[in-house]
This record gives structure tokens, C-alpha cells and sequence, in this order.
């Protein structure tokens, strides 16, 4: 991909994200990373890798910046990619399947350090049902037993 920087043609690559599917007795950990009600979509809690840190450490820092919460990093379960048709954003998200260590309460008082998060929530399957969520194989992968999947690539929601 190519954009103008500075002036200039540069190459840009995607961006890479890590996710956590935080499944504790029967429910999925769910975040919404829209500050100021900008849009009522959740998604599993994590963020965007720092280089130089590995992707289970990069995953740690964000679960606990997002929810106040400790975990451990299994196994990958989903990559998902999606990108803005009408622009240059393209992001590729690896999820890995999580535990929680200790407490999996989470404390509504928490705030993340960027205030983006404004809801965290546990939910069942079917509670998923009534929520706006991405990807749309997120349910699925969570509740499912499916070795890793691959969501090919689609368009943004906001």
C-alpha cells in the first residue's frame, strides 16, 4: 500500500493488532472502544502491537489498560483483517485464545489510560445476539472448539 507522507509516495504496511478471547464461565469478554458514544460496537478487548514487545506481552498490556484485568495468552484462534475501502486503513488483528488470572470481576469504576473504552461487558452467546459485535465469526471462535480461523478480508464498521 502507498500514501503520501511529507510530500512523498511511502509503502505502508498494516496495521497489526492483537485481541483476546477472554471466555470465563460461559461468557465472552466484550469491550467498546469508541470514546463519547461514537458507536455501540464491541469487540474483544486488545489493541495495537508496540514493536519490540512480543504479541502475547503486547496482548497483556492492552487487556489490562482496557479492563484492569490479568491473563494468560494461549493460542491463536482467529486472524481477521478488514480495511477502509475509501481509504488506506487496513488492519490485521490475531486473537488468542485467554484465561483470566484471578478475579475475573471487572470494576466499572475502571477507566483504561486513553479513555477510549467506554463499556466492558461478560456475555452468553446469545446475548451476542443483541449487540452490534466484530468480526462476525467472533462468536463462533469463542464459543466454538475450532482450531484457528481466518476471516478473509472486509470492509470497516464504525
Amino acid at each position: 500500500m502507498r500514501r503520501k507522507i511529507e510530500g512523498k509516495m511511502a509503502e505502508t504496511s498494516p496495521r497489526l493488532a492483537v485481541r483476546a478471547v477472554l471466555v470465563h464461565d460461559g461468557r465472552l469478554l466484550l469491550v467498546n472502544a469508541y470514546p463519547d458514544g461514537k458507536s455501540d460496537l464491541m469487540c474483544a478487548p486488545g489493541g495495537g502491537v508496540e514493536k519490540g514487545s512480543s504479541l502475547p506481552d503486547n496482548l497483556i498490556r492492552e487487556v489490562y489498560e482496557e479492563t484492569g484485568l490479568r491473563i494468560h495468552v494461549g493460542t491463536p484462534c482467529l486472524v481477521n483483517e478488514f480495511h477502509d475501502p475509501a481509504g488506506d486503513f487496513h488492519q490485521v488483528d490475531i486473537y488468542f485464545r485467554c484465561t483470566v488470572i484471578g478475579s475475573a470481576g471487572v470494576d466499572p469504576a475502571w477507566q483504561d489510560a486513553e479513555k477510549i473504552v467506554t463499556d466492558r461487558r461478560w456475555v452468553t452467546h446469545d446475548d451476542m445476539h443483541a449487540l452490534r459485535v466484530k468480526p462476525d465469526s467472533l462468536a463462533k471462535v469463542a464459543f466454538d472448539s475450532d482450531p484457528i480461523t481466518y476471516d478473509p478480508l472486509e470492509p470497516i464498521v464504525r
